[in-house]
């Protein structure tokens, strides 16, 4: 393997990364700044009302794009895998 290989490797597992996290950190970042105006708002400081509703729609996101994520996953490794032999060399 040589260093371009090398590149191309690490370049591909990062935007399969950022692919992949990105529906599920979107998700939890837009409800946590929801959130946030809403305590702003009304001045409530409550620990509860910050975690639960961010945890909630984490849940909600990876069933709901779960299956999306686990068919990208798996054809990113199915290509590193049919790739294999060439690398090694």
């Amino acid at each position: 393997m040589n260093l371009d290989q090398a590149i191309t490797l690490v370049e591909q597992m990062l935007k399969t990364a950022l692919v992949v996290g990105t529906p599920v950190l979107a998700t939890a970042f837009t409800v946590g700044m929801i959130v946030s105006i809403f305590q702003a708002a009304t001045q409530i400081h409550e620990m509860t009302l910050t975690f639960i509703p961010k945890i909630v729609a984490t849940v909600v996101a990876l069933i709901v794009f779960g299956s999306w994520m686990f068919v990208t996953l798996t054809d990113y490794f199915h290509s590193i895998f049919e790739n294999l032999i060439h690398l090694i060399r």
